[in-house]
């Protein structure tokens, strides 16, 4: 993912924090604030903060870190977290599924809720997108189902009175 100008003054703040805590000499500090003004990529300042703390640490007098505790990653490349799923989609994947178990009945429930759980996503951006569709195609196979055997049964019907 290509770095923002935000994420490079995250990244020269956390180098700042290092540098005035001693954890960085001069020239260091200065070669890597270089590299956080050329970095393009996350990944890029990941690498030249990846071994400070992101905030400043009490000092502990000869003890020094815990036994296998590893530097923290600083929040601002952390991956973002998943959205939440959409309530209606996760409804109209189970309702779709449950048309075999109904005989069909619940694929009409399992259209609505597709149709307004796809609604909802494009317009608050949640996930469930794919249980949506697979509700609203377990609800469609299932009206057509039902549509196919009333025409059958009217056919049938018009055929036995004529």
């Amino acid at each position: 993912m290509l770095a923002s100008h935000a994420d490079r003054e995250r990244a020269v703040d956390v180098l700042r924090a290092g540098f005035s805590e001693g954890r960085l000499q001069q020239d260091e500090f200065t070669k890597r604030v270089e590299r956080a003004y050329q970095a393009r990529t996350v990944g890029e300042l990941q690498l030249v903060v990846s071994d400070l703390p992101q905030g400043p640490m009490a000092v502990q007098p000869a003890l020094g870190p815990p036994p296998g505790f590893g530097p923290p990653v600083p929040r601002t490349f952390l991956p973002a977290p998943p959205p939440p799923t959409n309530g209606k989609a996760v409804g109209s994947m189970v309702c779709g599924v449950l048309t075999t178990m109904t005989a069909g009945l619940t694929g009409l429930p399992a259209v609505i809720l597709g149709h307004k759980a796809r609604a909802e996503i494009r317009r608050t951006g949640e996930g469930g997108d794919g249980f949506a569709i697979a509700g609203l195609v377990l609800g469609w196979l299932s009206v057509a189902g039902w549509a196919f055997f009333v025409m059958v049964l009217v056919l049938a019907g018009i055929s036995s009175s004529g």
